[in-house]
């Protein structure tokens, strides 16, 4: 299993991790194809996640999830973390879980490797935070 922190935007589904719901934003529906945006976190990191379907109704907040063959990419201008056609999303348990919410994987501009074409790696910080999860004060 990999931390959240360790994570890095690529077009394949070979992400397997576990962490907690923190948070879900509004449905959207477009069509047939319900979607919402949550906030998940484990001991290492945060990251933005997208829920389908179901699965905006099924997960809630406390909730541990383990994700296997999860992409990490841009879904509409978003870098989201999700299962994708041929991963899996799973609960395991609740409240359990220690996590942090900095830094947010989703947050960070990520760029290509110049020694290396095919990899991206962290350029610069957006937000410590999630900016679409503003942290309650």
């Amino acid at each position: 299993m990999v931390f959240l922190k360790d994570i890095t935007p690529a077009a394949s589904n070979n992400i397997d991790t576990r962490f907690i719901l923190l948070d879900t934003g509004k449905i959207s529906a477009e069509g047939q194809n319900k979607t919402c945006l949550a906030l998940v976190a484990d001991e290492t990191a945060a990251v933005h996640f997208q829920l389908w379907g179901q699965e905006c109704d099924t997960f809630q907040t406390g909730d541990i999830m383990h994700l296997s063959n999860g992409i990490f990419s841009y879904q509409r201008k978003n870098l989201v973390l999700r299962a994708g056609k041929r991963g899996k999303i799973e609960k395991t348990g609740e409240f359990t879980l220690s996590y942090v919410e900095m830094p947010n994987m989703s947050e960070i501009n990520w760029v290509l490797d110049p020694n290396n074409r095919n990899k991206y790696i962290q350029g610069t910080i957006i937000s410590n935070y999630s900016r679409i999860f503003p942290p309650v004060r």
